[in-house]
């Protein structure tokens, strides 16, 4: 068998799903760069190699990505659609500064994977002195992030200066997000905070994914001491079996929101990666998107001045909650 470089494990949340749905979720990889790996025969079930994308996977299966080189070629064949640039919108810059609202679905920057479409891409073609700014190339001016599966608001720095600027805020936690998100059921509480620790998990996902059946904030704790991570939320409107919320986190974990609401027995809407894509309810299924969106960015420049900027709640997203009304 050949070296590989990515392995993963499946869970009892997608024990029955199709192999190209769960790597779709779990990896870096795109539902149509997997089907392509598959037919050039790259990924493997246990030890064999996998005929089909669309074959079930059962729970404790390992499933295994030969090397990268030995599939680079496939990576060519893909075509680059950059058809999401267009939605990327200004909302304000300065000579230090560019916030910009990043539509869902488009990468912050390049994973392992070297995908060409991403808010970097983009960004450097549009400011090219961008491309120096900042501690990783893959990541110029970058500070701070959103899901390939959010949109909303982001801050990228056009000069050093504002680089590490931001990078201290940001790690001093004086910025503030403000998020809006609309979770599974009824919140009874008009606020609550959900503080229980935030650490990577062993199948391969960003972060650990709490069962859904552990639901109490101890039980939670006893079972992932990881880093410390503290969620506010708001009720704006309850709507039936849904509640749409305002979020502010006070750190500034992977997945945060998501993996604190699922823990917290209200997942986000259209989240398949930390909530059984089986128990979602058919009538959901159109939004075809996570319902988190970055609603308002506020920080610093580099004369102590205050900024917010707002970004409006994406059309698909206010069309899904009124239909809901």
């Amino acid at each position: 068998m050949s070296e590989h470089t990515e392995s993963y494990i499946v869970d009892a949340a997608h024990s029955g799903n199709r192999l190209d749905l769960f790597l779709s979720e779990v990896s870096s990889h795109s539902r149509s760069h997997i089907k392509k790996l598959v037919s050039h025969g790259y990924i493997h079930i246990e030890d064999t190699v996998a005929k089909k994308a669309g074959i079930l996977i059962n729970e404790g299966q390992t499933i295994r990505l030969e090397q990268e080189a030995s599939y680079e070629h496939v990576r060519e064949e893909e075509k680059v659609d950059t058809s999401l640039y267009a939605k990327i919108v200004v909302l304000g810059e300065t000579s230090d500064y560019v916030v910009i609202h990043k539509p869902a679905g488009l990468l912050v920057h390049p994973t392992e994977a070297g995908e060409k479409v991403t808010l970097t891409a983009w960004l450097v073609q549009t400011y090219p002195d961008i491309e120096h700014v900042g501690e990783n190339p893959v990541r110029p001016g970058i500070v701070h992030r959103l899901d390939k599966e959010a949109s909303g608001t982001l801050v990228v720095a056009k000069t050093n200066a504002m680089f590490h600027h931001l990078k201290d805020q940001f790690k001093a936690r004086s910025v503030e997000k403000q998020y809006t998100v609309l979770v599974y059921g009824t919140i009874e509480a008009n606020e609550d905070t959900i503080d229980f620790p935030i650490d990577r998990g062993n199948d391969g996902r960003m972060v650990s994914r709490p069962r859904l059946k552990a639901v109490t904030l101890n039980t939670v704790d006893n079972i992932q001491p990881g880093k410390e991570a503290r969620t506010d939320f708001k009720v704006i409107k309850r709507l039936g079996r849904f509640s749409l919320l305002s979020v502010r986190i006070h750190s500034g974990r992977t997945h945060q929101i998501r993996v604190h609401m699922y823990a917290y027995a209200h997942p986000v809407v259209g989240d398949t990666l930390y909530f059984n894509k089986k128990l979602l309810k058919k009538n959901d299924e159109h939004l075809g998107r996570l319902f988190l969106h970055a609603a308002k960015l506020c920080f610093q420049d580099l004369a102590g001045a205050m900024h917010c900027f707002e970004s409006p709640l994406p059309e698909e997203l206010q069309q899904y909650l009124d239909s809901l009304a």
